[in-house]
């Protein structure tokens, strides 16, 4: 009697840890798989970005008092400059001049590339149609250019040329597409040997003068003409 009672007993036990084991392996097989943490790789770049918003008019700041007369000085064929140009005037209460060619370049970006280096190569000097009857009531001048070829454009060189800054302030200033100022500044002051050719000059990337104005207004502020 004792060993059918122990017969049963081991056959309960065996049961028992059969069906603990039964309901552990279901346990596991539920439990959800870990999710991967990579992103999508179907996912499109472009949609993280939203469009461009249309640019906004920047309200004009109070003009910067220089305590001078100050004349704004450029040329501009794309519009980069004449952009700039009109800030540093809107910025210092100042008068503006454009230099214009009295034959004037074609409108055509590959037509003015290459008859920008033929000029450069020639060292002309084209003519300018208008000119500056006053200089004599300016102290500081603004002089703004693109950087073609790493240099000025020739115009700049027949208004260097054509008129005498001595005993005044020239600032100065251009838009470029990498090229900063290159050497343009050490030419101006080749020049003009009696100006005061500031090192305090203005450079912007044509890929930012659209929204340069802050720049120029910090600019302005900063200069420093209270003894020119």
């Amino acid at each position: 009697m004792k060993k059918v009672f122990s017969i049963l007993m081991v056959f309960t036990l065996l049961f028992s840890l059969a069906a603990c084991s039964s309901n552990t392996n279901s346990g596991d097989a539920s439990s959800p798989a870990p999710q991967s943490s990579e992103p999508s790789s179907s996912q499109d770049e472009g949609s993280n970005h939203s469009s461009a918003a249309p640019e906004s008019s920047v309200p004009e700041s109070e003009p910067v008092e220089t305590g001078s007369r100050s004349l704004v000085v450029y040329f501009s064929w794309s519009g980069n400059t004449e952009n700039v140009a009109k800030s540093i005037q809107s910025q210092t209460d100042s008068d503006i001049f454009e230099i214009v060619p009295a034959t004037p370049y074609s409108d055509d970006y590959d037509s003015v590339v290459d008859l920008a280096q033929v000029e450069q190569g020639e060292n002309a000097r084209p003519e300018i149609a208008d000119s500056i009857e006053n200089l004599a009531d300016y102290d500081v001048i603004y002089v703004g250019f693109p950087n073609w070829w790493g240099d000025m454009p020739q115009p700049l060189f027949t208004f260097l040329e054509e008129y005498d800054f001595s005993g005044k302030t020239i600032i100065p200033f251009n838009s470029h597409g990498g090229s900063g100022f290159s050497n343009t500044i050490e030419e101006i002051k080749e020049f003009q040997p009696d100006a005061n050719i500031s090192d305090e000059g203005l450079s912007i990337s044509r890929d930012k003068v659209a929204d340069s104005v802050q720049d120029v207004t910090d600019w302005a502020k900063s200069l420093d003409l209270s003894e020119e």
